[in-house]
């Protein structure tokens, strides 16, 4: 079987919803709050996919990855999850003091190969463990590329934690050097990105301020993580945030060999609530 492993353009596909450019779809996720107090706390999160953030109009995204982990780390119960034509949404019961997870985590490969004059892409759910049985027997020119995304929130309830930052050591991971439940407009906050537990140096960070169906200016900010993996962000009002970090796609000349070496590609999303000072 003739391999050729190089970075496969469909890999775009799996990131399209997280992807930076002003025209493309976004995937997010919204809360009720990000800070909340009481003892008897539950939070909503609207979870959709769409060109103007934080407004539903195109498809809802899906839940079946989405899980949530209390502040000593536990796994919690995703509640009254619905899935309706533009949004998805569901409840967290915030049973614990401190600073909540909630996240859609995937990992996987996609790509394509040649079998019998016909191109045909990998199914879904294939990964690294389970690639070699999903290409038939006499296939060629198989293409490929692993991808990790994470979307991810923060909720706190009364005070900030910080346990729940332990790095898994795969894909993009933050840590928050400013917690990301204590924003303020016209402070500037500091986040350390990893790449598979090592800071990222150089990864492009997208930040956009909600609001883009009433504005004419999109707002983007395009920053970049230094050596050691961290940027700063400056907020210019207080307000919903989209923050988008992903790995640049590798360069290559028109004309010259594609790479022999599966391909790494990496994206996370977060929402993030800046307040009023």
């Amino acid at each position: 079987m003739k391999k050729q492993i190089w970075g496969f353009a469909a890999t775009a596909a799996l990131a399209t919803a997280m992807a930076v450019p002003a025209s493309a779809h976004r995937q997010w996720m919204m809360p009720s709050a990000t800070v909340l107090s009481g003892d008897d706390v539950w939070v909503t999160v609207d979870a959709a996919i769409s060109n103007d953030l934080f407004y539903f109009e195109h498809h809802p995204m899906r839940l079946d990855a989405m899980k949530a982990w209390a502040p000593d780390g536990s796994e919690a119960a995703i509640e009254n999850k619905a899935t309706g034509r533009y949004r998805s949404t569901f409840d967290v019961h915030l049973t614990q003091k401190g600073t909540w997870r909630i996240a859609s985590i995937s990992d996987g490969v996609m790509g394509s190969y040649d079998l019998n004059g016909k191109t045909e892409r990998l199914p879904r759910g294939t990964t690294t463990a389970n690639l070699a049985e999903r290409i038939p027997a006499g296939a060629a020119n198989v293409r490929t590329a692993e991808s990790n995304n994470r979307n991810e929130i923060f909720v706190t309830v009364g005070e900030p934690t910080t346990t729940l930052f332990q790095p898994t050591g795969k894909g993009i991971e933050l840590v928050p050097v400013t917690h990301p439940n204590d924003l303020i407009a016209g402070e500037a906050a500091t986040f350390q990105f990893l790449l598979d537990g090592k800071p990222a140096a150089g990864l492009p960070v997208t930040v956009i301020p909600g609001g883009i169906r009433y504005r004419d200016q999109l707002g983007q900010m395009d920053l970049q993580t230094g050596a050691d993996g961290k940027v700063e962000v400056n907020w210019t009002e207080p307000g919903l945030y989209w923050l988008n970090v992903t790995t640049p796609r590798a360069a290559r000349e028109a004309g010259a060999a594609a790479p022999t070496a599966p391909q790494r590609r990496a994206s996370y999303v977060t929402t993030l609530e800046v307040l009023a000072p």
